[in-house]
């Protein structure tokens, strides 16, 4: 079996004066290498005695971090054999020019829908004026829904639309449960994705909450602007997806 200790993430790098707590950022380690672990050990990581080692902490420490992940779900404790990762299929979402929530979880064979939470008129704040190319202040339509892939909820976004062209898009969206077919209902019958930007961080509380998430939760954060076939921007959104559930894969097709 390969030495694992030449592959995992430089154990080492903790800072003990950075701010974040010592058992945060071995936490953290820990989950970028859950996926080594499970492939060269059947899923089994080190003792506590081990991990205290490699990262110099006590076993207090690792303790902590390894409670954190349990919470999350992402690993468990089996009395008398040690901590094993939690195996759980990830569902894949791609982003290209032609991004779909219903589409992305129906060729994984998965049934999906779109919740509204929230629906309000707002005026727009500078970036949102600018990437909707409004005045600022100028009324948008402001959305919060929630993606869910079977019953586990896998997404949690805001949108925005300019008020003026799609005042009646929240009644759509309720009825179809798809953006798409609400935009299809106000006139855009086809639109297309003008930009992403990804980041990971972790969950705010609000984001916990909607994606039933732990407090120490991580989600990768999707800022995209769509815009129709003419090439006026239509959308602006940010979506939230739980790190440990979604794989954002980049379709450049």
């Amino acid at each position: 079996m390969t030495e694992l200790t030449d592959n995992l993430t430089d154990m080492a790098d903790v800072c003990r004066r950075s701010g974040v707590a010592l058992w945060r950022q071995i936490a953290d380690r820990i989950r970028q290498d859950l996926a080594l672990w499970s492939a060269e050990r059947d899923g089994r990581l080190p003792s506590e005695a081990e991990l205290a080692s490699r990262f110099s902490v006590n076993r207090h420490t690792v303790r902590a971090a390894l409670s954190a992940l349990g919470r999350e779900g992402v690993i468990r404790s089996e009395r008398g054999r040690g901590t094993f990762v939690v195996q759980r299929p990830r569902i894949t979402y791609p982003i290209g020019r032609r991004t779909r929530f219903s589409t992305a979880l129906e060729a994984q064979n998965s049934s999906g829908r779109l919740l509204l939470l929230r629906h309000a008129r707002v005026a727009a704040d500078t970036v949102v004026a600018e990437a909707l190319r409004l005045a600022v202040g100028a009324e948008v339509v402001m959305l919060e829904t929630r993606g869910m892939a079977e019953e586990t909820p896998i997404s949690f976004a805001t949108h925005w639309f300019d008020a003026a062209r799609f005042a009646d898009l929240p009644a759509h969206l309720d009825r179809t449960g798809s953006i798409t077919q609400a935009l299809a209902a106000c006139g855009v019958a086809d639109y297309v994705r003008r930009s992403t930007v990804l980041e990971a961080r972790r969950a705010l509380p609000v984001e916990s909450t909607e994606l039933d998430l732990t407090d120490d939760g991580l989600v990768m954060v999707a800022r995209a602007l769509n815009e129709d076939l003419n090439g006026t921007p239509i959308q602006l959104s940010e979506t939230r997806f739980a790190a440990d559930r979604v794989e954002i894969v980049i379709d450049q097709a």
